[in-house]
């Protein structure tokens, strides 16, 4: 007999609306992850804004910075990272075929690889809405 899966928090009922929403309808094993991952994306970009695209969590400056969500064994944090070869390196291990992160749920999160992610992509973000960046 095939196991069910447990279903993720944008396929049971109404679509959420917000990132507490999305984490309440998780899986309780995984609520307290998301919500560090939360908590460590907040700390990283300060200035960003919580949204639901795509029916998971994400944070916005100007344009979205990342998104992550719950799957049944790892936790997911998209756009893939360019650009930065140190920090391409220190994800390879947990990068998926599109370049997407996945962080196994049966290992430590590295919370502080998710900060250095967030801190990247909201210089990306910040970058690309003006003529250069200061980075370079």
């Amino acid at each position: 007999m095939k196991a069910r899966r447990k279903p993720s928090a944008r396929r049971r009922g109404k679509p959420v609306k917000t990132i507490d929403e999305y984490i309440d309808r998780s899986a309780p094993e995984v609520q307290p992850i998301l919500r560090r991952v939360r908590a460590t994306i907040a700390r990283a970009v300060p200035g960003a804004t919580e949204t639901i695209s795509y029916g998971i969590p994400a944070f916005k400056l100007t344009r979205i910075v990342v998104y992550f969500a719950a799957f049944r064994s790892h936790i997911g944090l998209y756009p893939p990272v360019k650009g930065d070869a140190a920090l391409e390196r220190a994800v390879a291990p947990y990068a998926g075929e599109k370049g997407n992160l996945r962080f196994p749920l049966a290992r430590k999160i590295p919370y502080g690889l998710i900060a250095r992610v967030a801190k990247f992509r909201a210089r990306s973000v910040s970058g690309s809405s003006s003529s250069s960046s200061a980075a370079r």
